[in-house]
Protein backbone atom coordinates (compact mmCIF):
# COMPACT_ATOMS: atom_id res chain seq x y z
CA UNK A 1 0.00 0.00 0.00
CA UNK A 2 1.09 3.61 -0.37
CA UNK A 3 2.40 4.20 3.12
CA UNK A 4 0.07 -2.14 2.46
CA UNK A 5 -2.57 -22.89 -10.97
CA UNK A 6 -4.97 -22.45 -13.34
CA UNK A 7 -3.94 -22.13 -17.02
CA UNK A 8 -3.97 -18.83 -18.94
CA UNK A 9 -7.31 -18.34 -20.66
CA UNK A 10 -6.53 -15.63 -23.20
CA UNK A 11 -3.41 -15.53 -25.36
CA UNK A 12 -1.97 -13.68 -28.32
CA UNK A 13 -4.52 -11.71 -30.29
CA UNK A 14 -7.30 -12.41 -27.78
CA UNK A 15 -5.26 -10.83 -25.00
CA UNK A 16 -4.49 -7.80 -27.17
CA UNK A 17 -8.17 -7.33 -27.97
CA UNK A 18 -9.08 -7.64 -24.28
CA UNK A 19 -6.53 -5.03 -23.27
CA UNK A 20 -8.01 -2.48 -25.68
CA UNK A 21 -11.65 -3.15 -24.82
CA UNK A 22 -11.50 -3.78 -21.13
CA UNK A 23 -14.80 -2.25 -18.77
CA UNK A 24 -17.64 -0.92 -16.83
CA UNK A 25 -21.02 -1.86 -18.19
CA UNK A 26 -20.60 -4.88 -20.46
CA UNK A 27 -18.77 -8.14 -20.05
CA UNK A 28 -16.57 -10.71 -21.75
CA UNK A 29 -17.68 -14.27 -21.07
CA UNK A 30 -15.22 -16.77 -19.61
CA UNK A 31 -15.35 -20.53 -20.18
CA UNK A 32 -16.43 -21.06 -16.54
CA UNK A 33 -19.36 -18.64 -16.80
CA UNK A 34 -17.81 -15.57 -15.17
CA UNK A 35 -17.76 -12.25 -17.01
CA UNK A 36 -14.84 -9.87 -17.13
CA UNK A 37 -15.66 -6.15 -17.18
CA UNK A 38 -15.18 -4.41 -20.54
CA UNK A 39 -13.67 -0.92 -20.30
CA UNK A 40 -14.86 1.32 -23.11
CA UNK A 41 -13.60 4.60 -21.62
CA UNK A 42 -10.35 3.81 -19.78
CA UNK A 43 -8.88 6.27 -17.33
CA UNK A 44 -5.46 7.64 -18.31
CA UNK A 45 -2.46 6.51 -16.32
CA UNK A 46 -2.00 8.94 -13.43
CA UNK A 47 1.06 11.15 -14.08
CA UNK A 48 4.05 10.28 -11.98
CA UNK A 49 2.92 6.77 -11.05
CA UNK A 50 5.09 5.12 -13.71
CA UNK A 51 8.36 6.61 -12.46
CA UNK A 52 10.89 4.40 -10.67
CA UNK A 53 10.69 4.81 -6.90
CA UNK A 54 12.53 3.55 -3.83
CA UNK A 55 11.07 2.04 -0.66
CA UNK A 56 13.27 0.81 2.20
CA UNK A 57 16.34 0.81 0.00
CA UNK A 58 14.75 -1.17 -2.83
CA UNK A 59 13.93 0.28 -6.25
CA UNK A 60 10.73 -0.49 -8.15
CA UNK A 61 10.08 0.28 -11.83
CA UNK A 62 6.40 0.40 -12.84
CA UNK A 63 5.65 -0.69 -16.41
CA UNK A 64 2.85 -1.73 -18.72
CA UNK A 65 2.72 -5.53 -18.32
CA UNK A 66 0.03 -6.99 -20.63
CA UNK A 67 1.16 -10.56 -19.95
CA UNK A 68 1.33 -10.24 -16.15
CA UNK A 69 0.03 -13.47 -14.59
CA UNK A 70 1.57 -14.36 -11.24
CA UNK A 71 0.85 -16.62 -8.29
CA UNK A 72 1.90 -15.55 -4.80
CA UNK A 73 0.76 -14.31 -1.43
CA UNK A 74 -1.82 -11.58 -0.89
CA UNK A 75 -2.49 -9.51 2.21
CA UNK A 76 -5.21 -6.93 2.96
CA UNK A 77 -5.59 -3.54 4.63
CA UNK A 78 -8.60 -1.69 5.97
CA UNK A 79 -9.61 0.69 8.76
CA UNK A 80 -6.21 2.31 9.36
CA UNK A 81 -6.13 3.60 5.77
CA UNK A 82 -9.84 4.18 5.13
CA UNK A 83 -10.42 7.60 3.56
CA UNK A 84 -6.75 8.33 2.93
CA UNK A 85 -5.51 9.21 -0.57
CA UNK A 86 -4.08 6.38 -2.65
CA UNK A 87 -1.21 6.68 -5.14
CA UNK A 88 -3.71 7.74 -7.84
CA UNK A 89 -5.17 10.46 -5.63
CA UNK A 90 -8.41 8.51 -5.16
CA UNK A 91 -9.67 8.07 -1.61
CA UNK A 92 -9.17 4.58 -0.25
CA UNK A 93 -12.51 2.88 0.37
CA UNK A 94 -11.86 -0.23 2.40
CA UNK A 95 -15.22 -1.69 1.35
CA UNK A 96 -14.65 -1.31 -2.40
CA UNK A 97 -12.95 -3.95 -4.54
CA UNK A 98 -9.55 -2.29 -4.86
CA UNK A 99 -5.92 -3.30 -4.51
CA UNK A 100 -2.33 -2.10 -4.31
CA UNK A 101 0.46 -3.39 -6.57
CA UNK A 102 4.12 -2.42 -6.76
CA UNK A 103 4.58 -2.02 -10.52
CA UNK A 104 1.34 -2.31 -12.55
CA UNK A 105 -0.07 0.85 -14.22
CA UNK A 106 -2.43 2.97 -12.11
CA UNK A 107 -5.35 2.79 -12.29
CA UNK A 108 -5.62 -0.72 -13.68
CA UNK A 109 -7.73 -3.85 -13.35
CA UNK A 110 -6.61 -7.25 -12.13
CA UNK A 111 -8.36 -10.57 -11.83
CA UNK A 112 -7.59 -12.11 -8.44
CA UNK A 113 -8.34 -15.76 -7.65
CA UNK A 114 -8.11 -17.22 -4.15
CA UNK A 115 -6.46 -20.59 -4.81
CA UNK A 116 -7.75 -22.04 -1.54
CA UNK A 117 -11.45 -21.80 -2.42
CA UNK A 118 -11.76 -20.75 -6.07
CA UNK A 119 -13.38 -17.37 -5.37
CA UNK A 120 -12.51 -14.78 -8.00
CA UNK A 121 -12.89 -11.02 -8.32
CA UNK A 122 -11.81 -8.12 -10.50
CA UNK A 123 -10.17 -5.38 -8.43
CA UNK A 124 -9.27 -1.79 -9.30
CA UNK A 125 -5.55 -1.20 -8.66
CA UNK A 126 -5.16 2.37 -7.43
CA UNK A 127 -2.30 2.21 -4.92
CA UNK A 128 1.29 1.05 -4.51
CA UNK A 129 2.38 -1.86 -2.29
CA UNK A 130 2.67 -4.20 -0.51
CA UNK A 131 6.29 -3.61 0.48
CA UNK A 132 6.69 -6.92 2.27
CA UNK A 133 8.86 -9.73 0.90
CA UNK A 134 6.90 -12.60 -0.59
CA UNK A 135 3.65 -10.70 -1.17
CA UNK A 136 2.52 -9.71 -4.65
CA UNK A 137 -0.68 -7.75 -3.95
CA UNK A 138 -2.44 -5.91 -1.13
CA UNK A 139 -6.24 -6.08 -1.16
CA UNK A 140 -8.85 -3.79 0.34
CA UNK A 141 -10.94 -5.23 3.13
CA UNK A 142 -13.86 -5.57 0.74
CA UNK A 143 -11.76 -7.48 -1.79
CA UNK A 144 -10.38 -9.78 0.90
CA UNK A 145 -13.88 -10.44 2.19
CA UNK A 146 -15.18 -11.30 -1.29
CA UNK A 147 -12.28 -13.73 -1.69
CA UNK A 148 -12.84 -15.33 1.73
CA UNK A 149 -9.48 -14.17 3.12
CA UNK A 150 -10.45 -11.93 6.03
CA UNK A 151 -9.84 -14.37 8.85
CA UNK A 152 -6.59 -15.75 7.44
CA UNK A 153 -5.06 -12.32 6.85
CA UNK A 154 -2.96 -13.64 3.97
CA UNK A 155 -3.56 -16.22 1.28
CA UNK A 156 -2.20 -17.65 -1.93
CA UNK A 157 -3.71 -16.02 -5.01
CA UNK A 158 -3.34 -15.82 -8.75
CA UNK A 159 -3.20 -12.24 -10.09
CA UNK A 160 -3.79 -11.56 -13.78
CA UNK A 161 -3.52 -8.05 -15.25
CA UNK A 162 -6.53 -7.13 -17.39
CA UNK A 163 -5.55 -3.65 -18.52
CA UNK A 164 -6.58 -0.05 -17.81
CA UNK A 165 -9.38 0.64 -15.36
CA UNK A 166 -12.47 2.69 -16.19
CA UNK A 167 -12.60 6.27 -14.92
CA UNK A 168 -14.66 5.09 -11.97
CA UNK A 169 -15.04 1.70 -10.33
CA UNK A 170 -14.34 -1.46 -12.28
CA UNK A 171 -14.29 -3.86 -9.35
CA UNK A 172 -16.68 -6.78 -9.55
CA UNK A 173 -17.22 -10.24 -8.11
CA UNK A 174 -16.88 -13.00 -10.71
CA UNK A 175 -17.33 -16.06 -8.50
CA UNK A 176 -18.50 -15.44 -4.95
CA UNK A 177 -20.14 -18.73 -4.03
CA UNK A 178 -17.76 -21.07 -2.28
CA UNK A 179 -16.18 -23.42 -4.78
CA UNK A 180 -15.35 -26.98 -3.88
CA UNK A 181 -11.90 -26.79 -2.28
CA UNK A 182 -9.11 -28.98 -3.61
CA UNK A 183 -9.16 -32.37 -1.97
CA UNK A 184 -6.40 -33.03 0.53
CA UNK A 185 -3.83 -34.99 -1.39
CA UNK A 186 -2.78 -38.59 -0.93
CA UNK A 187 0.75 -39.56 0.08
CA UNK A 188 3.30 -38.67 -2.63
CA UNK A 189 3.91 -42.27 -3.65
CA UNK A 190 0.21 -42.63 -4.45
CA UNK A 191 0.31 -39.72 -6.91
CA UNK A 192 2.74 -40.73 -9.60
CA UNK A 193 4.02 -37.83 -11.67
CA UNK A 194 2.94 -35.19 -9.13
CA UNK A 195 5.02 -32.63 -7.27
CA UNK A 196 4.62 -31.74 -3.61
CA UNK A 197 6.00 -29.19 -1.17
CA UNK A 198 7.18 -30.46 2.20
CA UNK A 199 6.67 -27.55 4.59
CA UNK A 200 8.17 -29.40 7.55
CA UNK A 201 8.48 -32.68 9.45
CA UNK A 202 7.30 -33.01 13.07
CA UNK A 203 7.42 -35.62 15.81
CA UNK A 204 4.12 -34.32 17.19
CA UNK A 205 1.04 -35.01 15.05
CA UNK A 206 -0.85 -32.09 16.59
CA UNK A 207 1.90 -29.65 15.68
CA UNK A 208 1.88 -30.97 12.11
CA UNK A 209 -1.90 -30.66 11.97
CA UNK A 210 -1.77 -27.03 13.12
CA UNK A 211 0.73 -26.17 10.37
CA UNK A 212 -1.36 -27.97 7.74
CA UNK A 213 -4.47 -26.07 8.83
CA UNK A 214 -2.56 -22.79 8.58
CA UNK A 215 -1.36 -23.55 5.05
CA UNK A 216 -4.86 -24.21 3.70
CA UNK A 217 -6.85 -26.88 1.90
CA UNK A 218 -3.97 -28.14 -0.24
CA UNK A 219 -1.97 -29.10 2.85
CA UNK A 220 -2.11 -32.57 4.37
CA UNK A 221 -0.23 -34.57 7.02
CA UNK A 222 1.61 -37.64 5.71
CA UNK A 223 3.20 -40.42 7.76
CA UNK A 224 4.06 -42.77 4.91
CA UNK A 225 7.85 -42.65 5.34
CA UNK A 226 7.80 -44.99 8.34
CA UNK A 227 10.29 -42.98 10.43
CA UNK A 228 7.75 -41.75 12.96
CA UNK A 229 7.70 -38.19 11.60
CA UNK A 230 4.57 -36.36 10.50
CA UNK A 231 5.28 -34.46 7.30
CA UNK A 232 3.20 -31.49 6.21
CA UNK A 233 2.78 -31.67 2.44
CA UNK A 234 1.21 -29.09 0.13
CA UNK A 235 -0.06 -30.14 -3.27
CA UNK A 236 -0.07 -31.97 -5.52
CA UNK A 237 1.08 -29.74 -8.38
CA UNK A 238 1.17 -30.93 -12.01
CA UNK A 239 4.61 -29.57 -12.90
CA UNK A 240 7.79 -28.38 -11.15
CA UNK A 241 7.27 -24.72 -12.07
CA UNK A 242 3.89 -24.59 -10.36
CA UNK A 243 5.33 -26.47 -7.39
CA UNK A 244 8.26 -24.06 -7.10
CA UNK A 245 5.89 -21.08 -7.04
CA UNK A 246 4.00 -22.79 -4.24
CA UNK A 247 7.25 -23.50 -2.40
CA UNK A 248 8.17 -19.82 -2.51
CA UNK A 249 4.72 -18.99 -1.14
CA UNK A 250 5.20 -21.50 1.70
CA UNK A 251 8.60 -19.96 2.46
CA UNK A 252 6.93 -16.54 2.58
CA UNK A 253 4.57 -17.94 5.23
CA UNK A 254 7.58 -18.59 7.47
CA UNK A 255 8.69 -22.13 6.53
CA UNK A 256 12.19 -21.41 5.22
CA UNK A 257 13.15 -25.10 4.91
CA UNK A 258 10.28 -26.03 2.55
CA UNK A 259 11.33 -28.70 0.04
CA UNK A 260 10.09 -29.63 -3.43
CA UNK A 261 9.36 -33.36 -3.66
CA UNK A 262 8.76 -35.30 -6.86
CA UNK A 263 6.66 -38.45 -6.84
CA UNK A 264 8.00 -39.65 -10.18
Amino acid sequence: MAAGLPARVLKGAQAAILLTLLAACAGVARPDGGRLPVVTDPAPVVPGTMRAYQIRGRWYQPAEQPGYDETGMASWYGDAHHGRPTATGERFDMNALTAAHKTLPLPGLVEVTNLANGRRIVARVNDRGPFVDGRIIDLSRGAAEALGMLSAGVGEVRVRYLGRAPRLGGGTTLRYAEASPPARGPAPEAASGAFWIQAGAFSDRRAARRVADQLGERATVDVAMGDGLFRVLVGPWPDPNAAERSRQAVIARGYADALLISAR
